[in-house]
């Protein structure tokens, strides 16, 4: 009986949780490997014209510490915006932080970018952009040092 128990929490959680943890995603792009987030902003076009502008503060983007994340959309009417950060190559747990709407300056938020064993660590952040049409994905990679 306790098996049965623990197996429908745990089918439970795994149905609210996936939703979260992959979103269906409407619209999305590849990342553009001429970005270089710790020079300047990036930027991201979808083929109708709509784009995403990234950017992390300070530029040298230090770990434990906290930094500025700026969002800025061109084209899109979002509900909610969002970064997921991922160690590419390496599991980095879970950091999807809600930026907030700032006054004529698209969207910002803080996060930490954690301490990982290598000397580099290559990074993809995700800017989620939700919208009445769908869920919109734009990639930006970067590294931090150690």
């Amino acid at each position: 009986m306790l098996v049965l128990a623990l197996a429908i929490l745990a089918g439970g959680a795994v149905y609210v949780a996936w939703p979260i943890l992959f979103p269906k995603i409407s619209h999305s792009l590849s990342p553009d490997p001429a970005c270089d987030l710790r020079a300047g902003d990036c930027r991201l076009t979808f083929p109708g014209g709509e784009g995403v502008v990234f950017r992390i503060l300070p530029r040298e983007i230090p770990l434990i510490e906290p930094i500025r994340i700026e969002v800025e959309l061109e084209g899109l009417q979002a509900r909610k915006v969002l970064v997921d950060f991922a160690g590419i190559g390496m599991n980095m747990g879970f950091n999807r932080p809600e930026l907030k709407p700032v006054a004529g300056q698209g969207f910002a938020g803080t996060t930490r970018i954690p301490v990982c064993v290598r000397k580099r660590m290559d990074w993809e952040a995700r800017v989620m952009v939700e919208t009445p049409g769908g869920l919109w994905v734009a990639p930006f990679r970067f590294y931090t040092l150690k």
